[in-house]
């Protein structure tokens, strides 16, 4: 099946205005207008989205995951996992439920979510589906841009939570200063071997996305599941499950040398797609079994494909 891309609708201009939100004649809470798409004032805890910083139960949590994932996460590693895990030989399962599979995990690395991952898979998309009801791919990517996740569960090797979430960043290469808590990259081995920590390291200039190794993780698995079956996502699919961690790329601008023109494309839909993926983690709860025949519906019927190579193959 053949599906068509179209250029997302991006405001360069970053126009913005603040509006209020009123329920029951009762003002709930500010959010932010940005090209068409209402971004909560506040993320799931009542603070500000991605505050690394913000004094809270889960600031330990978070510190100590950067800290083990940032020691961790070596050239070598990341490697060794991807020839590992593109055999696609661990379990078989149908996209849904690896989906209800993942409601028994919640991710230490966010600062804006405590709810089962299920609940965000859905917030995401119906949020994309609301502002792009005829773009079913990108439903479709919302839906399951996270089922890498499954690497936690035993089935799947029960993988430290630092192997599985957690921003993403080339390996290879020097580790940049926009990358969350990049302190503890010190103590990583890669991190004094000349051979890696320059700007290059391995690469060469504009060499391709494609050909950089990626911290190990969700993203990684996932891409690696979607393109090892032949999947019929667009290109801008299988970018956005590959690099929607990538926030050093997609946030701050870091990394760009490494980008070939292609790569370029893609990320419009990419930074399309971050923010729903992002602002989507707030108090707005999705009804599961109102929005699941529709999702059953589309995986069923618009990507049948998709559904039968995860099926017989994932993980």
């Amino acid at each position: 099946m053949t599906v068509i891309v179209q250029e997302p609708v991006v405001n360069n201009a970053n126009t913005a205005a603040t509006a209020t939100v009123v329920e029951n004649e009762n003002v709930v809470d500010e959010v932010l207008l940005l090209d068409g798409f209402v971004i909560p004032k506040s993320n799931a805890f009542g603070h500000n989205f991605r505050d690394y910083e913000k004094e809270s139960s889960r600031n330990a949590i978070l510190e100590e995951f950067y800290r083990k994932n940032h020691i961790n996460q070596t050239y070598e590693f990341a490697r060794k996992m991807k020839e590992q895990y593109a055999k696609l030989d661990k379990a078989r399962m149908s996209i849904w439920e690896c989906c209800e599979l993942l409601n028994e995990y919640v991710d230490e690395s966010d600062p804006d979510l405590d709810e089962p991952q299920i609940e965000h898979l859905l917030q995401s998309a119906e949020a994309i589906r609301k502002d792009y009801p005829d773009e079913d791919w990108l439903h479709l990517t919302a839906l399951i841009h996270d089922l890498g996740k499954v690497l936690l569960h035993p089935s799947f090797g029960a993988h430290p939570q630092w192997a599985v979430v957690g921003d993403t960043f080339p390996l290879g290469c020097a580790f940049d200063d926009s990358i969350v808590h990049h302190h503890f990259f010190k103590e990583n081995p890669d991190y004094e071997n000349p051979a890696l920590n320059t700007k290059l390291g391995v690469y060469t200039e504009n060499c391709g996305l494609d050909k950089v190794t990626m911290s190990w993780g969700h993203d990684e698995y996932m891409y690696l599941v979607a393109k090892g079956n032949n999947t019929t996502l667009p290109p801008a699919g299988l970018f956005i499950i590959r690099f929607h961690s990538f926030y050093a790329l997609h946030r701050c601008g870091s990394y760009t040398y490494l980008m070939n023109d292609e790569d370029k494309e893609m990320l419009n839909w990419l930074k399309v797609f971050n923010k729903y993926d992002l602002y989507s983690k707030s108090k707005v709860r999705i009804n599961v079994e109102e929005v699941k025949p529709y999702y059953l519906s589309l995986i069923q019927k618009v990507y049948i494909y998709i559904y039968i190579y995860i099926y017989n193959y994932m993980i």
